[in-house]
């Protein structure tokens, strides 16, 4: 893989296709296990979270994955929920305005990190409801096994 991160363009059509028509906890459950399978399958030392409505639907830590992955997980999330875009998104929209997200908004980086990983859960004519994050990866990696596990359970 490469660590080219997609165009904002590439980005947005990503969120606009990958979209539920609804989101259980089932459905988490479901999600999260695919990106563990997924994980271990490759000995990928991640750290993968699901958030529905901010309540905690799914949670795991594979073998390598750290305590500062959590806290990646936790600034990644905080990104996406008060963008409601991914957080690779939020970081490309400020490098094609020509700028940093730390510069063009000031936020505590120890709060918030637009680092790729952490993808809006979205349902259709709804919009975003929760985030699903890997951690423990280049950034990109993050995105594309966060990417490829919604593809692959939206059927797309």
């Amino acid at each position: 893989m490469t660590d080219a991160a997609p165009s904002l363009a590439e980005l947005a059509a990503e969120e606009e296709d990958l979209q539920f028509t609804r989101f259980t906890a089932d459905d988490a459950w479901e999600l999260g296990s695919a990106l563990v399978a997924g994980g271990r399958e490759k000995e990928l030392p991640i750290a993968v979270d699901l958030t529905r409505n901010r309540h905690q639907l799914f949670h795991a830590a594979l073998a390598g994955a750290t305590p500062d992955n959590d806290s990646w997980i936790r600034r990644k999330t905080r990104v996406v929920t008060r963008f409601g875009h991914s957080s690779l998104y939020v970081r490309q929209a400020s490098i094609e305005r020509g700028t940093t997200f730390e510069a063009e908004f000031g936020l505590d980086p120890a709060r918030y990190a637009a680092h790729g990983g952490a993808f809006p859960i979205l349902v259709r004519d709804v919009g975003p409801i929760g985030v699903v994050v890997v951690s423990g990866l280049p950034q990109v990696e993050d995105h594309r096994m966060v990417v490829a596990a919604l593809r692959t359970q939206l059927g797309r």
